[in-house]
């Protein structure tokens, strides 16, 4: 009868000990949640948090890309726009000067549409970039804030974009005829410099086109990455939900 008794004690004892533990358990959930931590259960994985972060940057590059590339992405867009250079104003007054006024408005819409043509090469390059991602380079997206995620594409695929974009650049501004008066009028203002004390004008217009362009469509990306970031709204499948909602805890 007494070791009756004793079992019956120990049985008690188990299942109040197995309640404590679930209950500690559960606290623990409940704290680390309370703290911004993430229950265990809820963890990400190396595995989720690049595919998530991939997924991000797809859905970043389809939505920027798409904009930039559209008819006046550019144009009508004054985050982007590209003006006629500001520090080739000289140019511009000498060629109003001239009676271009119709050329000098023709020649900055075509340096935009320039800059939305060369956008449609973008896509394939900015993909190859993320095939490669590794573990470290997503944990550090993941918390670098926002802008970390265009900043790992500017750093990989900036010389690329360049090569792409450039024989765009040079083909849409060769057809405007305003182009021809560009090389000698900033070559001969140039030479006054030496006189005036004033910057030299950068003769290159396709290279101006082409880093304009590049960093245009940069921020668009960076726009649309901030928004998966903190819009639940724009995280448009459960990666995405699981990945970037972890840093809403």
């Amino acid at each position: 009868m007494k070791k009756i008794w004793i079992s019956l004690a120990t049985i008690a004892i188990s299942v109040s000990s197995c309640d404590t533990l679930t209950s500690v358990a559960e606290s623990a959930n409940e704290i680390l949640a309370t703290d911004g931590g993430t229950p265990a259960a809820a963890a990400l994985t190396n595995g989720e948090v690049i595919s998530g972060l991939k997924e991000a940057l797809k859905v970043g590059i389809k939505n920027g890309a798409g904009k930039a590339s559209m008819l006046d992405g550019f144009m009508n867009n004054a985050k982007i726009k590209l003006p006629f250079p500001s520090e080739a104003q000289v140019v511009k007054d000498k060629a109003l000067e001239l009676g271009l006024n119709g050329q000098v408005e023709k020649f900055e819409l075509t340096m935009n549409r320039a800059a939305e043509e060369s956008s449609k090469t973008a896509t394939p390059i900015f993909v190859d970039a993320i095939t490669n991602m590794s573990i470290s380079d997503g944990f550090s997206i993941l918390n670098g804030g926002n802008g970390a995620a265009t900043k790992y594409l500017k750093d990989n695929t900036t010389s690329q974009l360049i090569t792409a974009f450039s024989p765009k650049v040079e083909e849409a501004t060769s057809k405007v005829q305003l182009t021809k008066y560009w090389t000698p009028l900033t070559s001969t203002y140039n030479k006054t410099t030496f006189l005036t004390g004033k910057p030299k004008v950068n003769t290159d217009l396709n290279k101006y086109v082409t880093d304009r362009a590049i960093s245009g469509l940069f921020t668009l990306v960076e726009e649309e990455e901030g928004k998966i970031r903190t819009d639940p709204m724009a995280r448009v499948n459960d990666i995405l939900k699981k990945v970037f909602g972890s840093l809403d805890m």
